[in-house]
């Protein structure tokens, strides 16, 4: 039988062959009467003639690119691997029908493709993605020109399958509205078929039991057996009557009607047993045509490996031959490329070596040129400081002369701005060196955000009566009074925006506004807004003002004073803390800039209860007595004045060595050491009183880079640092800290200063 039926296909083959010379029509005409034929066997179930005639009607269709009878003979391909129980099989064939029928744009086998694959994936795919099939067969079958091989108009029918199969998927998924919903449009496209009355009604009778509504489900399920009943009977019938009668049953007992459930159930056997009979029958087909199924595929396997395996070796041969003369060619060209490479590489060799020379130079002198700017701004730096610690100390000892009249004080008021306006501007050059050399890191200290923007705003107070503007200050009640983070970085910030404002604004108001914005346990995100109604920033220069050196060019006839440094260090500052900077302004209206930052809760501070900045310090004990070691004159004259007005007794020496010979003679109990000094630096002096004196504070007094400074502080032998010029506050804050800590540790006694 096998071997005739092979017999049969190859005898289409050649004849199909023959008549193709005559014209493609007529092979396509005889490619559709055959799968005509396949379809009528498959429908009669005999199979194994249906599989035959469809496997070489596929082949032939490919052949000619007949992309429709490819798509019909796919279509029962794809029906007989199903119906056989082979889903994979099925699923391939279906897949190509529908690239085939999406291919030449026909609705009806689009659609068919769908719902084919949408049955194969219910039982194996999620809900969302199997229903994606049916929706898209629904979407074909809602086109136009839904017809089939015959030119018939199956759009009725296939709308009423689809809605059909929706409407038991969302019954069995608990979806009843939209089962119901596809239940009322098959029943629009219902035709004139006993068959597809009683399909109709047997699913409303399952809706109307999902929904409990038993009694219209059993009037649906009777109508349903009464519209099989005109039909003869078969398995498909056989098949639907067991399922119908099942769920009358189950509906009947629901409504307490056990006698009645229990006679249909009997009915449900009995065509149980027939369905059993026919499923056997079924069985010992599909057996014979799996079989037959699975020799022709032996048979083209074990024909396309022989073809296969003939066509490797004569590939083998052309490809050996092929390789043999590329790889000659290739030989040729890489002998005359390496002779080509290697003169090229050896002048290229001479070329680089010269140009590493030239660049060892260059870097070599770019380093020195480096070290000299780096040396160069650290001595300047320095020796600035120097002299502005004279101008500045003095200039605030001789404020606190109530003997001055109006006029000298305003001038000494002016000399004192002019010099804290030129130590910011050495601030400002060393710290954007520090910046772009990447030698900041942020440190955190217990902060009193409070304190310190009071502090700030305290600093200004010259230049706000110069411009006549008020700042206004507003802290968020809710803010922790301990935060750890980088006060000094903090107050950078904050002075350069507020810095900002106050030059940018005449006769105006400047606000520093300090939010909350949330708080947990550990850590609080807090907003810093600085806003002012100076004059504003124009819009193509708001970008520009964060770069190194920028001015707001607007209006040529102001000048405006300053380095342009103070907005670059803020940006580059904010960056260090992991926030940046927001700035909204128009011009004539104002500015606003903020930024956030997120802050650690110090849990372990017990914050005091804030002292302002104001009145003047004294002294409880005038018997504590200070050692002061520097070289210059004028320095010597602030810094003693000073300690005396505190009620300090003072000595003055000008080197280390000096130190060394008045620590000997004398006790004291605070050493202000300078750094830089002839004879014996401070670092030096320093050691040798260590080594035999470990109680007495030295604090160092510098006017070089603190930051420098503090790396070697505790292993020189410093107790703390304070830079020149410094705020009078903090100076007498870090001496009377020191010799408190001093006497607590060595010689505990009472409190030491008293700020009024």
């Amino acid at each position: 039988m096998m071997k005739t039926n092979l017999l049969t296909g190859f005898v289409f083959i050649v004849v199909l062959s023959l008549s193709y010379g005559q014209g493609e029509r007529k092979v396509i005409n005889y490619i559709d009467s055959i799968n005509s034929l396949a379809s009528s066997h498959y429908k009669s179930n005999d199979i194994t003639k249906s599989f035959n005639y469809l496997l070489e009607n596929a082949k032939l269709s490919d052949s000619i690119h007949d992309d429709y009878g490819s798509a019909q003979a796919n279509a029962i391909l794809g029906n007989i691997y199903s119906y056989m129980g082979l889903p994979k099989e099925a699923e391939k064939c279906y897949l190509i029908m529908l690239k085939k029928a999406i291919k030449i744009n026909d609705n009806y086998l689009i659609a068919n493709s769908y719902l084919s694959l949408g049955e194969i994936y219910r039982n194996t795919k999620p809900f969302d993605e199997f229903i994606s099939y049916y929706n898209n067969a629904l979407n074909y079958a809602l086109s136009s020109n839904v017809t089939d091989e015959h030119n018939i108009d199956k759009k009725q029918n296939l709308l009423f399958d689809i809605r059909l199969k929706l409407s038991e998927i969302y019954i069995d998924k608990n979806l009843p509205d939209q089962a119901y919903m596809n239940l009322l449009e098959a029943e629009k496209n219902l035709i004139n078929s006993s068959y597809s009355k009683a399909s109709l009604n047997y699913t409303y009778g399952l809706y109307y039991k999902k929904i409990e509504s038993f009694h219209i489900a059993n009037k649906k399920f009777n109508q349903a057996i009464n519209h099989l009943n005109n039909i003869s009977s078969d398995f498909k019938t056989n098949l639907l009557h067991s399922e119908i009668y099942k769920e009358l049953s189950i509906s009947l007992a629901s409504l307490g009607k056990n006698d009645e459930a229990y006679q249909v159930l009997l009915k449900h056997n009995s065509f149980k047993d027939k369905l059993i009979n026919d499923e056997k029958i079924r069985e010992e087909k599909n057996a014979k045509s799996k079989f037959f199924i699975a020799e022709y595929e032996n048979i083209a396997q074990t024909a396309n490996k022989e073809r296969i395996l003939q066509q490797k070796v004569s590939n083998k041969i052309k490809i050996v031959s092929i390789i043999i003369s590329i790889a000659t060619i290739i030989l040729l060209v890489l002998v005359f490329i390496l002779v080509k490479n290697y003169r090229s590489k050896k002048r290229l060799s001479m070329i680089l070596k010269e140009r590493n020379d030239l660049l060892i130079v260059a870097k070599n002198q770019a380093e020195k040129s480096a070290k000299l700017k780096t040396d160069f701004v650290s001595n300047v730096t320095h020796e600035l400081r120097t002299p502005l610690y004279g101008v500045v100390g003095l200039t605030s000892l001789m404020l606190e002369n109530n003997n001055l009249s109006e006029t000298d004080h305003k001038m000494l008021e002016s000399l004192k701005y002019s010099g804290d306006y030129l130590l910011n501007l050495v601030n400002d050059i060393l710290q954007i060196g520090k910046i772009e050399s990447k030698n900041v890191a942020l440190k955190n200290v217990s902060v009193n955000l409070n304190d310190m923007i009071n502090g700030i705003v305290g600093t200004f107070e010259y230049r706000l009566k110069e411009g006549n503007n008020q700042i206004h200050i507003l802290i968020d009640d809710n803010i922790p009074n301990a935060l750890l983070c980088d006060n000094v970085r903090l107050s950078q910030i904050l002075i350069n925006l507020v810095g900002n404002s106050v030059k940018f604004t005449s006769n105006g108001k400047i606000w520093i506004r300090v939010i909350l914005n949330n708080v947990d346990d550990n850590m609080a995100s807090i907003k810093f807004e600085v806003e002012d109604n100076g004059s504003g920033i124009p819009e193509d220069q708001q970008e520009a003002i964060f770069d190194n050196f920028s001015q707001i060019t607007e209006n040529q006839n102001v000048n405006y004073q300053g380095t342009g440094l103070g907005l670059s260090i803020v940006k580059s500052l904010l960056g260090l803390f992991n926030s940046k900077i927001e700035l909204k302004s128009e011009v004539g209206k104002g500015s606003t800039f903020s930024f956030v930052l997120n802050l650690d809760i110090d849990k372990d501070v017990e914050v005091a209860p804030t002292v302002k900045k104001t009145g003047k310090i004294v002294a409880l004990n005038t018997g504590y007595k200070i050692l002061i070691v520097e070289d210059n004159k004028i320095n010597q004259i602030v810094t003693k004045n000073l300690l005396k007005k505190a009620g300090f007794e003072c000595d003055v020496v000008e080197n280390g060595r000096e130190c060394l010979e008045a620590v000997s003679k004398s006790t004291y109990d605070l050493i202000l050491m300078d750094i830089n000094m002839p004879v014996m630096d401070g670092n030096e002096a320093t050691k040798e009183i260590r080594k035999t004196n470990i109680e007495i504070p030295i604090i160092a007094l510098t006017a070089a880079d603190i930051d420098e400074v503090k790396k070697n502080l505790s292993v020189i032998g410093y107790n703390g640092i304070i830079t020149k010029p410094f705020d009078n506050f903090e100076f007498f804050q870090v001496i009377n800290a020191h010799i408190q800590g001093s006497k607590n540790r060595f010689k505990p006694s009472s409190n030491l200063v008293k700020v009024s």
